[in-house]
């Protein structure tokens, strides 16, 4: 006979856990369908915070704002951050730990000093604030993120591959680009989808270095907060949402296929 399985300890603190952290998701996507303007009392079935989303014009262009900001940062991000790894792999001085250390400082910092240095900064330069100063500010804590991503893939590539183009004739862009760059452009995706991530979920910094008229969608958020989040935000939410699973789920299905 087969033993019946057991609920054991494990399995209930798993199953509280997974509760904990999936039941207020849950909540905000059912209440987007809800009928009623107050988030607490269920009126009925409707769609209507769906049609007033795609109306809400400011809402939108904040969206969009994010977006744009989040793509723009990896993009400079990944550059950096790929070119420095590599850079700091091939290089062996005494201060290379100091400076490896150096570079992860932006993530360890707390938001709110790091927003308040590159406001000063931004104004000891006399940036206008607003879109250069957010892709910069976005950018320098994005780095990080695919500087440590690519410098670990690194560690488990065997440097003799790279060598044995280069003995036969590979100039070192020629090498870079067809040894080096496919073996670590998984890492550097993981980094930009994590600091995009990053990017697009950030408000302290923003606020900091934001100007008068660019809006981005956290900060959108932040400030109706004070008059009371609409269940348009949860209809914003639940997009959202259900892209980050379209895209895990398109993701998961490219990996298999590749393996297969």
């Amino acid at each position: 006979m087969k033993e019946q399985k057991r609920f054991t300890f494990p399995t209930l603190y798993l199953a509280l856990v997974t509760l904990i952290t999936y039941l207020p998701i849950a909540v905000v996507v059912v209440f987007s369908f809800n009928d009623s303007k107050l988030p607490v009392a269920w009126k009925g079935f409707s769609l209507r915070w769906y049609e007033a989303l795609f109306r809400d014009a400011a809402l939108m262009q904040a969206l969009r704002n994010s977006i744009l900001l989040g793509l723009v940062s990896c993009l400079f991000a990944a550059v950096i951050g790929t070119l420095g790894a590599i850079g700091m792999a091939r290089v062996d001085y005494k201060s290379k730990g100091m400076m490896e250390y150096l570079s992860t400082i932006p993530i360890m910092l707390p938001e709110i000093i790091l927003g308040m240095v590159f406001m000063a900064f931004f104004s000891l330069l006399r940036l206008p604030f607003g879109w250069t100063t957010l892709i910069i500010a976005h950018t320098s804590f994005c780095i990080p993120y695919i500087y440590l991503m690519v410098k670990a893939r690194l560690v488990g590539i065997d440097k003799s591959i790279e060598e044995a183009a280069r003995d036969l004739g590979a100039s070192p862009v020629r090498a870079f680009f067809d040894i080096t760059l496919p073996l670590i452009l998984p890492a550097v995706m993981s980094g930009c989808i994590l600091s995009f991530a990053m990017s697009f979920d950030d408000v302290v910094i923003s606020i900091f270095v934001n100007g008068p008229t660019l809006s981005t969608l956290p900060i959108k958020v932040y400030t109706q907060m004070r008059t009371g989040v609409t269940p348009e935000i949860n209809a914003l939410c639940t997009l959202i949402l259900c892209t980050v699973i379209l895209v895990l789920l398109l993701s998961s299905a490219l990996r298999r296929k590749n393996e297969s």
